[in-house]
């Protein structure tokens, strides 16, 4: 397996993120700006409960939601920039940002197999686990494969005991539960609600697509499910191939609903993970609602059968 190595070595390095020095911790975070102090915001955002999605130490569309949802809740000026004001609310979570993890002979072995690309090809598979250990890692703690390569150059994911450098998650806190769920499809979130109306968790989402539009309205949890079976029935995809049948396809990360299906009174439709994070809240989906994997494995465990859900184009 190859090495980790340094996708750009002129730029600063990641690992800094915890040692920065105060007027290199203050630096506003912007858009097209990127490096050890974005990672850092992107950390302490995800620990806030205001999802950036897959983190890659770069300000995106994710990102400026997850600042966005955050300024309102703290009752910041919502500029989509992390500010000084926006620092210092951020910022009383003082636990580092980085954290080492050590391989194990399980991360090691796997078993991790290639997902095919067509339906028929996943149906074969007895299992729809992760293709490699980068791809595992990088669900595990909130980011992309390639942010993982970049935070350790040189180091090797085939190697137990290997030390690397990951973002710091594992001491994200467990929500409360939820009275209401909000999905906008304009700003591309899903925003959890208390009894009082009060957001306190936003996260990006995949909300449908001109052929197949969020169906807007309110609705209702039916019920939620954990490593679910996928059935795909080609009649209900415009853009199915022909010669498409139905399928099962078995449980898995790497499933087409991903780790979570949580059921709508909207019939076939449902909030669900994915097995593509770095797509969420980038690319369109077929009328339900798309999470991450980690994220939506948050909001299963603070919603409840009943729940209302408001669907709105914004």
């Amino acid at each position: 397996m190859l090495a980790l190595s340094s996708a750009n070595a002129a730029e600063p390095a990641l690992s800094a993120a915890d040692t920065l020095n105060a007027t290199q911790r203050a630096k506003p975070v912007t858009p097209q700006t990127g490096g050890p102090n974005v990672l850092r915001a992107q950390v302490l955002l995800d620990r806030a409960h205001f999802s950036p999605g897959e983190m890659d130490a770069s300000y995106g569309s994710n990102m400026h939601q997850a600042i966005r949802g955050f300024q309102k809740l703290h009752q910041l000026p919502l500029t989509g920039n992390v500010d000084a004001a926006t620092w210092q609310a951020l910022e009383r979570d003082d636990a580092p940002v980085l954290a080492v993890y050590t391989l194990t002979a399980q991360d090691v072995a796997g078993p991790y197999v290639p997902v095919p690309s067509d339906m028929a090809g996943k149906a074969k598979l007895p299992a729809l686990g992760y293709a490699n250990l980068a791809e595992a890692l990088g669900e595990r703690f909130h980011c992309s494969p390639e942010l993982l390569r970049r935070l350790n150059p040189g180091k090797k994911l085939n190697k137990v005991g290997e030390q690397l450098l990951v973002p710091n998650v594992a001491i994200i806190k467990p929500l409360p539960k939820a009275a209401s769920i909000l999905v906008d499809a304009k700003e591309g979130t899903l925003t959890l609600l208390d009894a009082g109306g009060m957001p306190f968790a936003q996260f990006p989402a995949s909300t449908g697509s001109q052929h197949d539009p969020l169906p807007e309205g309110r609705w209702q949890v039916r019920g939620v499910a954990t490593n679910p079976e996928y059935r795909y029935n080609p009649k209900l995809f415009w853009d199915a191939k022909a010669g498409d049948t139905k399928a099962r396809i078995a449980a898995g990360p790497n499933n087409p609903v991903g780790l979570a299906w949580i059921d709508l009174s909207k019939e076939h439709y449902g909030i669900h993970g994915t097995p593509e994070p770095g797509k969420i809240g980038k690319t369109q989906s077929h009328g339900c609602i798309r999470l991450t994997n980690w994220d939506v494995m948050q909001v299963v465990r603070a919603v409840a059968r009943g729940a209302a859900v408001l669907l709105q184009a914004g």
